[in-house]
């Protein structure tokens, strides 16, 4: 191989190992963030407490709204989006376990309560024999919504029955026969109409003009109902994912919480 051969082929070599090392350089000089969340109460916890965080350290934050509770993750799967701020860690077990996707949760976050509304009824205990109630169809927050009602005493769910998983077969006793009506989450604030009460997630209630003082009961939410904000299971070791989960953990962002916020249920570490 003559001198020239060999230069060149050093320099084709060297080439392609910077272009494959660029890629990870990059990924770890990340600026320009895009975090995905559903519509309501948490993409404004995004914007008001977090994207202001995020700019003062040098990033460039894009949020995303969504209105249901499958593409945020579709989109994080695929690299449409870096992070997402919707779902709480029942859920996203689930999504990953069923999808085969590498998502995985980085910090706690606040969330507005479940609820349940009603312009039917002035108080929970009004409820009649036949009462049409809806919530939410997709696994984890049916689930959610049984265990409030059996909170509530209304129905009573089968001995042993894990209260994350439940689902309408394992309701043991409906004694006023109440008639249990799963749809689409983002849907539910508009069977206020027709419904005798709906069981509404908090940033569903919010973004539909629902304010949570007009529940008439909101839950006190479980420790492992609450919100996650989730990343690709490649990048949780990424510095803009610390730099995310810092946001999360600032005494800002609870003064902005406590501000303009006021009854969302928090983590133990931003009460």
């Amino acid at each position: 191989m003559t001198v020239a051969r060999r230069t060149l082929l050093a320099l084709a070599l060297a080439l392609s190992a910077s272009a494959l090392s660029t890629p990870l350089v990059h990924a770890q000089d990340k600026k320009e963030l895009t975090i995905g969340a559903t519509a309501g109460s948490n993409i404004e916890v995004l914007r008001q407490g977090i994207k202001p965080l995020l700019e003062k350290r040098g990033y460039t934050v894009k949020l995303v709204e969504f209105n249901d509770y499958v593409q945020p993750n579709i989109a994080l799967a695929q690299g449409a989006l870096d992070a997402n701020f919707f779902q709480h860690i029942t859920y996203l077990n689930r999504f990953r376990e069923d999808r085969g996707v590498d998502i995985v949760d980085v910090v706690q976050g606040p969330m507005a309560p479940f609820g349940i509304y009603s312009k039917k009824r002035k108080r929970l205990a009004d409820v009649k024999p036949g009462d049409r109630i809806t919530l939410a169809n997709d696994p984890a927050n049916l689930a959610h919504g049984l265990a409030l009602l059996a909170d509530q005493k209304l129905i009573t769910l089968k001995p042993g029955a894990d209260p994350i998983r439940v689902t309408e077969k394992d309701i043991a006793a409906n004694p006023l026969n109440l008639k249990l009506q799963p749809i689409e989450a983002a849907q539910i604030p508009r069977t206020l109409d027709d419904a005798e009460y709906a069981i509404v997630n908090g940033n569903f209630a919010i973004s539909s003009g629902l304010k949570l003082t007009d529940a008439l009961l909101l839950e006190k939410t479980p420790d492992h109902y609450m919100l996650v904000l989730a990343v690709k299971g490649k990048d949780k070791q990424q510095p803009w994912t610390k730099a995310l989960a810092d946001a999360f953990r600032a005494p800002e962002f609870k003064a902005v919480l406590e501000q303009k916020f006021p009854g969302y249920a928090r983590p133990a570490f931003l009460q």
